[in-house]
């Protein structure tokens, strides 16, 4: 049994310096933010985006004519694409129960799913407006019931992209900022002189947003670890080259350090997929981006066996992972640690960006392994109560409870039940002494 890599992307050492920049600036950005507020969001959009509109909130006038500059046709697309992400949104919801129960006579407990106050979407669109980015952060709050929604997109071209407000507006945003980058977020939580703080942060990012998220996390929630797109094909021999390097470099265009790794077991496919990526450089017009991903982050790993490929595939927990095999529903029973999967050729990931329904916000950079994606219950809270409601289950609690307290040393906590154990027992418990 063997593994063997015929590329490899950079090593982890360089990938940890590049991290290592962001951060520092990210750091540095954040705090500017919070002591110069919106004259900061505004040096910065100036800065990066080359942009300083008199006020960076969408007045509901300019959403209408921003949304007016569709065609009908547009206007149907970003519709039926967000149906499918409502309607799959809204049968995860339906899953979702409060519940209550009598565990004993008289002792109640139960637990509420409540929607979280207010959340703030990022949607990129620097380099290419992320129209279904609005869908699967804008939509997905909607259904979950969250009272305010705000979101963010940096402009494109210099000036806000219509198609992108569509979405948020169709999505249900209640306030919608032409603002992107780190100055995006940190003034979505943080807050500034016009902006009021949200609860928590959703949606994906390049790796300074991704990093800024981090950052932010504890003042807000965050959704997840979404940085730059990453993408992997598990194939054997069902599959040609062709389908495997035109899948690798559709994600790979997505940025300059977007990771693309083919896991195989068949070496004639490693070697035709490399060639027909090649290939596909030359007439690809977004090969400038696609390839630098590739050169830096591309690899091709070669495997014995199919215990081997899903062992790999696990430990890389990519963020997309399409499985083109024999046996699709092995790994899809097996892998443990993954963004979301695509199982099948006649599945793609574009898709799942795009139209399909599930949410194209996944986790990256291994967070696989401790997260799923954005869903409708990252927006919710589970929040549990309790309550007893006869004498005799006060007392019989009571009991336990304060015998369990001592036995960790907290008369205090013993009292609380011992109390009630007197006033509802009808016993007489010494203070600190316990119900027996």
């Amino acid at each position: 049994m063997a593994i063997t890599y015929l590329k490899r992307g950079k090593p982890d050492a360089e990938r940890a310096q590049d991290d290592a920049k962001i951060k520092a600036v990210v750091e540095k950005t954040l705090i500017d933010i919070e002591a110069r507020g919106d004259a900061a969001v505004r040096d910065l959009s100036a800065k990066f985006d080359n942009y300083t509109p008199d006020h960076f909130r969408l007045t509901e006038q300019e959403i209408s004519d921003l949304v007016a500059n569709l065609s009908k046709r547009e206007i149907a697309d970003i519709k039926f694409a967000q149906e499918q992400v409502r309607n799959f949104a809204q049968a995860q919801r339906d899953s979702m129960l409060d519940i209550e129960i009598e565990t004993m006579p008289g002792v109640i407990l139960g637990h509420k799913n409540i929607p979280v106050q207010s959340v703030g979407c990022y949607v990129p669109g620097g380099k290419f407006p992320m129209v279904a980015s609005a869908h699967m952060s804008v939509a997905t709050a909607s259904i979950a019931g969250v009272p305010r929604i705000v979101a963010c997109t940096p402009p494109f071209n210099g000036k806000p992209n219509s198609a992108v407000i569509a979405a948020m507006h169709f999505g249900g945003a209640h306030e919608i900022y032409i603002m992107g980058g780190i100055q995006a977020v940190g003034a979505m939580a943080i807050g500034t002189e016009t902006i009021d703080p949200v609860h928590m942060l959703v949606g994906p990012g390049n790796a300074f947003v991704a990093e800024a998220k981090r950052q932010l996390f504890g003042r807000v929630g965050i959704d997840l670890f979404a940085g730059p797109t990453e993408t992997m094909i598990i194939a054997d021999e069902t599959v040609d080259a062709e389908l495997c390097a035109t899948d690798l470099l559709g994600q790979a265009e997505h940025g300059y350090n977007s990771p693309a790794v083919l896991v195989t077991n068949n070496e004639k496919l490693a070697l035709a997929t490399m060639s027909e990526i090649d290939r596909l450089l030359q007439i690809l017009p977004t090969a400038d981006t696609a390839g630098k991903s590739w050169q830096d982050y591309g690899e091709v790993i070669l495997c014995d066996t199919y215990d081997e490929m899903l062992k790999i595939a696990d430990e890389i927990a990519s963020e997309h992972v399409q499985v083109m095999t024999d046996r699709d529903d092995w790994f899809l029973e097996k892998m443990t640690c993954y963004g979301a999967l695509f199982l099948g050729p006649r599945t793609n990931v574009a898709n799942g960006d795009k139209v399909i329904g599930t949410n194209h916000t996944l986790p990256t950079k291994k967070a696989g392994r401790y997260t799923g994606g954005l869903w409708v219950g990252k927006f919710l809270k589970t929040h549990s109560y309790q309550k007893i409601t006869t004498d005799a289950a006060a007392a019989e609690i009571g009991s336990y409870g304060s015998r369990l307290c001592l036995l960790e040393g907290f008369v205090g906590h013993a009292e609380q039940c011992n109390l009630r154990v007197r006033r509802y027992g009808g016993q007489n418990v010494p203070y600190g002494e316990g119900a027996e």
